[in-house]
């Protein structure tokens, strides 16, 4: 990327330690009636600082963009319980109002969602889509925010911006229309950005542009990040500290260079594993991890992913397993929910291997 679209801004957050977002004991439910309901989210908590970037990161229907959802307050109104505590800057978001949720959102909060085509207005040009949110959130004429939104599209690296501005998404790349959607949610430099699978469906070239805009949006700028990925191609290159799901629970918790150096849950392993390597010979068959998320079991019969486990014990099919078992801390900033995780580094060029119990 060129020098223009660089990110130069004095970090606004650079002596604040305190967390931007603070999610604690989040529980998310779908409900139906006559049905016993869906539990998408189960007690997840986590923090991120300024300019700090962090992953959640799993397998689809892990729960990571229903989470994400329920802290931005877009999940619908009717057969949905959310529980737990969400605090912006200290501001409580559950429970808020539409009124006050509408002023955050955009202003101090953005998400960029998995699927630019879907997520634009295809019948509104892009540079109304991109004014529309300068005129709202701060207050400017239609000349100034055409003048700003010019400016944004080429910050975030789109050729010919003013030319864009009057075009419709149809007619812009999936790159491109990543790229406007980056540029909305950055057009009022908010405080805490939402990023769900935006490389997804890109290829690699366009994937690592869209992936170094986002690391000097955080350098520069103080955002916090919340990556949302199943691709720890994404993770390695981007994230401080990585929070792995599944079933709705974070299992694993550790800084990214620990955690890709010593996954101890089994399910960190399988998706390292499962990673297709350059260091290895041609015909080397991948290792997956056996079954589906959809194998899962309720935390309340015993380790959701005892199924797929291939360190499991009889112990791990138990309710006590499900439902007692805490994300323990290790004194070292991991946490872990497992009765019997992995110990053995793993070799060069090879999966993890099952441990001895801790």
């Amino acid at each position: 990327m060129n020098g223009s679209t660089a990110f130069s801004a004095a970090p606004r957050h650079a002596a604040s330690t305190t967390p931007v977002l603070e999610v604690e004991d989040l529980s998310v439910r779908f409900t139906r009636r006559g049905e016993a309901g869906t539990q998408a989210v189960d007690g997840v908590s986590f923090s991120v600082a300024p300019g700090e970037t962090i992953g959640l990161v799993g397998e689809s229907g892990c729960g990571k963009s229903v989470t994400s959802l329920a802290v931005m307050g877009l999940l619908p109104k009717r057969g949905v319980q959310v529980a737990g505590s969400v605090r912006l800057d200290g501001q409580e978001l559950l429970g808020a109002g539409d009124r006050a949720l509408r002023k955050l959102r955009g202003a101090d909060m953005a998400m960029v969602f998995q699927d630019p085509l879907s997520s634009l207005n295809p019948t509104v040009t892009i540079g109304v889509q991109v004014t529309e949110v300068l005129k709202e959130h701060r207050g400017m004429s239609g000349k100034e925010a055409t003048e700003e939104a010019a400016d944004l599209l080429d910050r975030v690296g789109i050729p010919d911006p003013r030319r864009r501005l009057g075009e419709y998404p149809h007619q812009l790349s999936g790159g491109m229309r990543q790229r406007a959607l980056i540029a909305m949610a950055l057009a009022c430099s908010p405080r805490l950005l939402i990023a769900d699978e935006p490389t997804t469906a890109l290829d690699v070239t366009i994937q690592a542009q869209i992936l170094e805009l986002l690391r000097e949006l955080v350098q520069g700028s103080g955002t916090a990040l919340v990556m949302i990925t199943h691709d720890l191609g994404v993770v390695a290159g981007l994230c401080d500290r990585v929070h792995v799901m599944y079933a709705g629970r974070i299992i694993e918790t550790a800084d990214r260079g620990d955690l890709f150096a010593r996954p101890r849950h089994p399910y960190t392993g399988g998706l390292l594993a499962s990673v297709p390597r350059l260091d290895t010979t041609r015909g080397t068959p991948l290792t997956p991890i056996r079954g589906s998320a959809r194998d899962a079991i309720p935390w309340a019969q015993g380790c959701a992913f005892a199924p797929r486990c291939d360190s499991g014990r009889d112990d791990c099919l138990t309710e006590v397993a499900g439902s007692t078992v805490p994300l323990e801390s290790d004194g070292a900033g991991r946490e872990l929910r497992c009765r019997h995780p992995l110990t053995v580094p793993p070799v060069a060029g090879s999966p993890t291997t099952p441990g001895a119990d801790r």
